[in-house]
């Protein structure tokens, strides 16, 4: 990495710290006081509770009345109040250090955290994104712990099979946490992907190529298909997809243990017949750049003028929406993602829009919440470190006003997040959003 780029991250680093509202010693201890728990283990409550953080995990939870709050804790009032694991968005695409705005990458982190998203998979990265996950990992930085991908293996960056088995390796051996897998792939250049990484140990995600097709992905054990991506071409081939031929897809996903990762907002934005103008009028729109909202309805524009008919367009949604509720029934691992910040899926507050279509598709307020906590810790084989509350885990953490299991829109209503064991009341949330807001 050039001398200039470790710069680049180290000024980060230095503008995050010296904000002290946004960073908590990693000593302190927080006590969450009668609060009522969501451990996400199961869909149950805990009532009564209080929860004691220490050097950023859960060290206790007992019930109010006989726990012990360590003396010169924090104590946060939990009454009337309900406490689940932090979110996670699982298809992230996050800002180049190197060529973003000033305070664009800090900006973009915080929006993720300010409404609990305390995890987040970039899903097209580069070197400094290696720089960026260790930054937030050794507390340098306030944002989502990362798991980030290499640059992204398509057609025009592997033009033969002996290039992509070589990316493969050299992104094993840079430190990557997964590979993504782009369109354009040949089913030659795929096979030697997929070997290997197989080969090498790390996993491969994303898309579904074209040329490879869904069955060859299940079969070669990419670990995510993200977007339901080619399952709606593979199940409308003929002009009519019956629930027999949706049951045998989600049937072949689980049984070849692969995660999908919906995305069902964006296609949203790209099928649905909603106006650019009236997209353009979201309120969450002020936290992130003009030029950025002015290129998405561009490029929203664009697509729509050159997709297929209208009718096409919600036939398509249709589809995805019967593909979601069958695989969510039907045992296949879902995780949450929004493919934010991408064209109107503003970081952060895109989880609010998806969580409101899953749950217009069919999705049990449970099913949507484990999406973003348990299923995710799960992908990772780190159920005991971080996706369920209890002692042992990782303190990042949502305070919520109201019961999210009643009302997924629930988790709008926010308290507060604890990221790492960082506290961030609402207050000071909204102070910086007013700020994020308030500049250019």
């Amino acid at each position: 990495m050039r001398p200039t780029h470790v710069a680049a991250i180290a000024g980060l680093a230095l503008a995050a710290l010296a904000s002290p509202a946004w960073h908590v010693a990693a000593d302190t201890v927080v006590a969450f006081v009668d609060v009522t728990v969501l451990p996400m283990d199961a869909e149950r409550r805990l009532e009564h509770q209080t929860v004691i953080v220490v050097g950023g995990r859960i060290s206790a939870m007992g019930p109010a009345a006989t726990a012990t709050v360590p003396a010169g804790a924090t104590r946060i009032d939990g009454r009337g109040r309900f406490l689940m694991p932090g979110f996670a968005e699982m298809h992230a695409h996050l800002p180049n250090p190197a060529t973003a705005p000033p305070g664009i990458v800090e900006r973009v982190l915080f929006l993720y955290v300010a409404n609990g998203v305390t995890t987040a998979r970039g899903m097209l990265g580069n070197p400094l994104h290696l720089a960026l996950r260790d930054s937030i990992a050794r507390g340098r930085l306030l944002g989502p712990r990362l798991f980030v991908a290499g640059p992204a293996l398509g057609g025009n960056s592997v033009p033969t099979p002996g290039d992509g088995a070589r990316m493969a390796r050299e992104q094993r051996a840079a430190g990557y946490d997964h590979l993504k897998i782009q369109e354009g792939l040949s089913a030659e250049a795929y096979d030697s992907i997929v070997a290997a990484a197989r080969a090498a140990g790390i996993r491969f995600a994303g898309h579904v190529p074209d040329a490879v097709g869904v069955t060859r992905v299940l079969a070669a054990g990419q670990a995510s298909v993200d977007h339901f991506d080619n399952y709606a071409a593979t199940l409308d081939a003929d002009g009519a997809v019956s629930d027999g031929e949706i049951a045998a897809l989600v049937a072949a996903t689980r049984a070849a243990g692969a995660w999908v990762v919906p995305t069902m907002a964006l296609w949203e934005t790209f099928r649905s017949a909603e106006p650019v103008e009236t997209l353009r009028q979201r309120p969450e729109l002020r936290y992130v750049p003009r030029q950025w909202v002015d290129n998405w309805a561009t490029a929203v524009g664009n697509m729509r003028t050159n997709a297929p008919d209208p009718a096409s367009g919600a036939r398509e949604l249709e589809i995805r929406r019967r593909v979601l509720k069958a695989a969510a029934d039907g045992g296949v691992g879902i995780l949450f993602g929004t493919d934010s910040p991408q064209l109107f899926s503003v970081p952060g507050f895109s989880i609010h829009r998806e969580a409101r279509i899953m749950a217009a598709t069919g999705l049990t307020p449970f099913q949507i919440l484990a999406s973003g906590t348990r299923n995710v810790a799960d992908y990772y084989g780190a159920r005991d470190d971080f996706g369920t509350v209890a002692p042992g885990r990782r303190a990042d953490l949502i305070l919520l006003d109201a019961d999210p299991l009643v009302d997924v829109a629930n988790l709008e209503r926010r308290a507060g997040v604890m990221v790492a064991g960082r506290w961030l009341p609402e207050t000071e949330i909204q102070a910086r959003l007013a700020e994020i807001a308030g500049g250019p």
